[in-house]
């Protein structure tokens, strides 16, 4: 693990620890959306055309801030007007500036949504937290957490119906998310190094895609080249944040994005 990375990875275990005492998890079980029944997630990428996880996030450790702190319900509706098949919550609030509480809100707004709590998950207690605020898919990230972790946290998800979108950036750490039984699979082409993308990332690993497994492309995609590239390779879907929120209309930006994919 990077120092970045293990530099977040304490903030997280700490945020974590204060949340166990705040929210115990005898009080996560009694949550009202805790008892919903998960929606099917990999479902949405068998759909033909350019299946977009639209993210809400109002900042990035590589971006700073990207969007004035606004309605994450508001955006929700907007990106699923636009079409998106799912969104991505943020719920990171140091780097990201995102809150459990958004999570909430964008399900008790719409309940026919797919959510994806995203965060740096390194406790199985978050995937409790995920499910009792209304998510339906959670992002384990491979270079987050040791294998044993990993294997822990990606059952703990299963156990509770989440659907685990397992992050990686290289051939060994796809080699050990095929290894748990992960068929929903995120291909960041962000360096956790320096931050950059490089679209090659996709590239290379869409060589190992396994048969019935679904790919995600994430990260360093901005136009409909970008995207029609990557589909071209076997991708499933494509998980987009920056390029919508910085736009200031993200669900305008998504609208035309996808217009511009369907122009042939």
């Amino acid at each position: 693990m990077n120092s970045f990375l293990q530099k977040i990875y304490g903030i997280t275990q700490e945020r974590v620890a204060t949340a166990k005492k705040a929210v115990p998890v005898t009080a996560l079980e009694k949550s009202p959306l805790f008892s919903r029944k998960t929606h099917d997630v990999k479902a949405a990428f068998h759909h033909e055309g350019y299946n977009i996880i639209a993210e809400i996030k109002f900042a990035s450790p590589s971006e700073g801030d990207i969007y004035p702190a606004g309605d994450p319900v508001s955006i929700a509706q907007a990106y699923l007007q636009a079409g998106a098949s799912m969104l991505s919550v943020l719920t990171e609030p140091l780097y990201f500036k995102g809150t459990l509480e958004y999570l909430v809100a964008v399900r008790h707004a719409r309940p026919d949504a797919l959510l994806l709590r995203k965060d740096f998950m390194v406790d199985p207690y978050q995937m409790l937290e995920a499910k009792a605020c209304g998510a339906d898919a959670v992002l384990l990230i491979v270079a987050m957490t040791e294998s044993a972790l990993t294997k822990e946290l990606f059952q703990a998800a299963k156990v509770l119906g989440l659907t685990p979108l397992v992050e990686v950036h290289d051939e060994a750490e796809l080699e050990e998310a095929l290894k748990l039984g992960a068929d929903f699979i995120g291909v960041n082409n962000r360096n956790l190094k320096t931050l950059k993308t490089d679209l090659d990332t996709s590239r290379r690993l869409a060589k190992l895609k396994p048969a019935g497994s679904i790919f995600i492309s994430e990260s360093g995609l901005f136009t409909a080249a970008d995207l029609r590239s990557m589909k071209a390779l076997g991708y499933d879907g494509f998980l987009m944040g920056t390029h919508f929120m910085r736009s200031g209309k993200p669900g305008e930006a998504l609208r035309v994005l996808k217009e511009q994919c369907a122009c042939v």
